[in-house]
């Protein structure tokens, strides 16, 4: 591969770190066309953008990017695909699905500022909430006492109008 191409690549590698907040880095070795075929698509209706590299060209646009990536590199060994994604936790629910077959297998992830290396993490990834998931479980705190003191005022309002129709029958 010449130079120049190296260069081209290395440059949208380091675009695609700053544009993209989570990414895992997965071992595919052992994927048939087939399955890996599989993969891309089940990738692409998780929204997850799925890019095989050369270990050393990651390396380098890890290197040249702002966040320090210092931490993955021991991971950059055999075949690496990388998975980009908005959501941070939606690749490792996708490779738990795969996780009976052992293939693909994580080696690493960086995911809302953190570093996961190891297989091991991958249910502490898909344990991650997601942005949305957060915001639902906020409003259901806050619809929560809402809903107890609605119930109480309904109550009340019920007892009120017992108290006043027995009243009003005593008083014929």
């Amino acid at each position: 591969m010449k130079k120049e191409v190296k260069d081209t690549i290395i440059v949208q590698l380091g675009e695609m770190l700053k544009q993209y907040p989570h990414f895992y880095l997965v071992d595919v070795t052992g994927l048939n066309a087939e399955q890996t075929s599989d993969l891309r698509r089940k990738c692409f209706k998780s929204e997850i953008k799925m890019v095989v590299v050369k270990n050393k060209l990651l390396h380098k646009a890890m290197e040249a990017a702002e966040i320090d990536y210092s931490e993955l590199y021991g991971a950059l060994k055999g075949n690496t695909a990388l998975m980009f994604t908005q959501v941070a936790n939606s690749p490792a629910k996708l490779l738990k699905d795969y996780l009976k077959a052992g293939v693909p297998a994580l080696k690493a992830a960086y995911a809302e500022e953190g570093f996961f290396v190891g297989a091991d993490k991958l249910d502490e990834l898909v344990a991650i909430k997601s942005k949305n998931e957060l915001i639902a479980d906020v409003v259901a705190m806050l619809q929560s006492p809402m809903q107890s003191v609605l119930g109480q005022l309904e109550s009340g309002a019920s007892t009120i109008h017992g108290v006043l129709e027995t009243l009003a029958k005593k008083g014929e």
